[in-house]
């Protein structure tokens, strides 16, 4: 299967690695949709730590996307926007409304199921392995909202904006199974 990154712009890549999901992985329980039903599911947001982008970069985007799920369009599960370009790190579960881990100025866009947090992976039994690809971009501009994003945006409207502004991409893939 091809990477949905693929038919992008080619751009640099640079490193993300992860406390709590391993490239190439399963997805730990921690990291799978409260609802579910699989144990030990939290809905909570992995740790990211990435390095290497370009000096220019002036903000990041990160979002984790699922290509693979029943519908034509893939599903959002996470999205957070103008992260300054000192940020090089989330802690596990910034994705949680409230819990005061995002860095000042950043914000989370809705996502598939237009809430404003990071949702779990969900895959509906019999669909088979879903990917999750884990994605920071680095910006060469210092905040989405010049290009028309807000709070109230989807994911798939900021993927389409930032994309001639895409310096470079780090991504992790992992992935679940519906049981």
């Amino acid at each position: 299967m091809t990477s949905p990154y693929d038919t992008l712009p080619a751009v640099p890549g640079f490193s993300v690695t992860s406390a709590d999901v391993t490239d190439g992985a399963q997805l730990p329980p921690a990291q799978f949709a409260a609802a579910s039903g699989v144990a030990g599911a939290e809905d909570r947001s992995p740790q990211l730590s990435w390095s290497g982008f370009p000096a220019a970069t002036r903000s990041f985007v990160v979002t984790m996307y699922d290509p693979d799920a029943p519908t034509p369009s893939g599903f959002w599960h996470w999205a957070v926007a103008d992260l300054a370009a000192d940020t090089t790190s989330l802690d596990t579960g910034a994705g949680t409304p409230g819990a005061g881990k995002l860095p000042d100025g950043a914000f989370h866009i809705p996502n598939d199921v237009r809430a404003t947090t990071y949702v779990g992976a969900a895959p509906p039994p019999g669909t088979g392995k879903h990917r999750y690809y884990i994605a920071i971009n680095a910006l060469d501009i210092p905040s989405v909202t010049t290009l028309g994003i807000t709070p109230d945006s989807t994911p798939a409207a900021l993927g389409f904006l930032i994309a001639g502004h895409t310096l470079a991409r780090a991504v992790l893939v992992a992935w679940a199974e519906g049981e």
